[in-house]
């Protein structure tokens, strides 16, 4: 995408299978989405995850990660052919140090992978002008019962691969999915997976189809407030044939939510749908845009993901899984692969909710190691919350104060709310980034403030509780006050400092 609103020295993968090949793990899945595109006769020409095999058959590396502390990198591959990710090789490499995603392989066979992305119309912030890469432990999910790691976009993010094997070119048909974080978004230009420009610029009109997930408005946009799935066809965010505001689009934001984009010619599609359960809903289905340079189209096969066609990189996001196919896929085709995403398992953290069952009564302990005894709490008559110690020993006003019960998101159901046990119809919410203990009063506002998303804690400990409206920041302990906190921003409490420690909480037995 044109405009931005708001090579990394990598070793050689270790040995491994791509589909066809003969295998020695552990016995294969009965398929995996890319046996099912194969099937439906639009084969996969690129397949990318961090989670898990996308072939039956396949058992070489998804991803290589770096460490800050010497440099060196690592392969990352799976628990069994056709499996899901080894995160604990992961873990054990990056133990005590910082790791960065330096390669997504591709598992189709045909080395499509994904590596940091150059300059472009865009200059990225890391050094030469190429973007960042992802924070290797940034988005740890469970997938199968087993722990995984997805790829966490801030902005100046990137990846890309501009010298490509079989990727759509011109007006030649092709599909996409990927598996997103439904929660982390923002209005930057452009969060996208899919074809972009060759030489990392705009251009022009119908150059690019990629999926775009966010909330931008500048270009185009759907029904309600976003985030929306849509297309980024270069100089457009398309969400239907009309240039700007198409009613079919719904603003979509599952936890873990699959996007679908494809095109042939003079004809594209929307498509998505919650990637823990359910089936897809088609939003859009019908003739390129009704502006000049959409049809037919100029595709040029490079493929992006963060960051838009030109390196725009202000956008933010979660990646988890994602292809590319030869060709137009049926719904039934892409129904069958919606069956498969569901059943691989998607969850918050390895062991599943963890207590956040709605209705249920929970204690949220601190995880810091100098105040593992504390827990959130509300005082004793005011609106302050704190982190404050609560044992055994404690008196009955203590304990309720430092027993919340969860409560489906207010603003999104897919996310929680935390209303006080002994104060009925108050909850926790931000105000000026402060979490405190209000009474809801039935605004939009205030049911965003006091929506948080839960994701696997940030130290592999517990949860972290994203903000629905801030999605970049998280409930934090600092200096015992309770906020949502981004990681080095510009207040006191978005400091680096024990981030990831201060940012997870262990789900605890209720004190009252």
């Amino acid at each position: 995408m044109g405009g931005q609103a708001s090579a990394t020295g990598a070793s050689e993968p270790s040995a491994g299978r791509h589909p066809g090949a003969a295998a020695t793990a552990a016995p294969a899945a009965a398929s995996g989405p890319c046996d099912l595109y194969a099937s439906g006769g639009t084969p996969c020409v690129a397949a990318h995850s961090t989670t898990r095999a996308l072939y039956a058959s396949y058992d070489g590396p998804l991803y290589q990660v770096r460490r800050t502390s010497d440099n060196a990198t690592r392969d990352i591959g799976l628990l069994g052919q056709g499996g899901v990710a080894d995160a604990a090789a992961q873990d054990s490499f990056c133990a005590g140090t910082t790791c960065l995603i330096t390669v997504i392989y591709d598992q189709s066979g045909r080395n499509n992978r994904l590596t940091q992305a150059p300059p472009g119309g865009f200059p990225g912030p890391a050094p030469g002008g190429y973007d960042n890469l992802a924070d290797a432990t940034a988005a740890p999910i469970g997938i199968g019962g087993h722990k995984a790691y997805g790829v966490y976009v801030a902005p100046g993010t990137g990846y890309r691969n501009n010298n490509t094997n079989g990727i759509a070119k011109g007006d030649q048909p092709e599909g996409m999915y990927a598996v997103l974080n439904g929660t982390h978004y923002n209005g930057g230009c452009c969060f996208d997976y899919g074809n972009a420009e060759t030489n990392s610029r705009d251009n022009g009109n119908g150059t690019m189809e990629a999926i775009y997930f966010g909330n931008n408005k500048v270009w185009g946009y759907g029904e309600g407030n976003g985030p929306w799935i849509m297309a980024d066809l270069e100089n457009g965010l398309f969400s239907g044939v009309n240039q700007r505001y198409n009613a079919g689009d719904p603003s979509i934001s599952h936890r873990f939510l699959t996007a679908i984009v494809k095109g042939e010619p003079n004809h594209w599609a929307i498509r998505g749908g919650n990637a823990r359960t359910g089936s897809l809903s088609t939003f859009y289905n019908g003739p390129r845009p009704n502006v000049p340079g959409y049809n037919p189209m100029k595709k040029e096969g490079a493929i992006i993901l963060g960051i838009g066609g030109d390196n725009s990189h202000g956008a933010t996001g979660t990646f988890y899984e994602g292809v590319m196919t030869s060709g137009y896929p049926t719904d039934a085709t892409e129904n069958a692969v919606q069956a498969n995403i569901t059943a691989a398992g998607y969850t918050t953290s390895p062991s599943g909710p963890g207590g956040l069952t709605p209705g249920s009564k929970v204690s949220l302990r601190a995880t810091t190691s100098c105040c593992t005894d504390r827990y959130i709490a509300h005082d004793d008559a005011g609106s302050g919350v704190t982190i404050a110690p609560v044992s055994a020993s404690s008196g009955s006003t203590a304990k309720s104060g430092a027993t919340w019960t969860v409560r489906a998101g207010l603003a999104n159901s897919s996310c929680v709310s935390f209303e006080s046990a002994d104060r009925a119809g108050q909850y926790l919410r931000h105000a000026n980034f402060t979490v405190r203990l209000n009474t809801n009063d039935g605004t939009a506002q205030f049911a965003e403030d006091a929506t948080f998303c839960a994701d696997a804690g940030h130290n592999g400990q517990g949860h972290s509780f994203r903000s629905a409206n801030y999605p970049s920041d998280y409930l934090r302990h600092y200096k015992y006050g309770v906020y949502v906190a981004g990681q080095g921003g510009s207040h006191e409490w978005d400091s680096t400092t024990s981030w990831n420690d201060d940012t997870s909480w262990a789900v605890a037995q209720p004190w009252a």
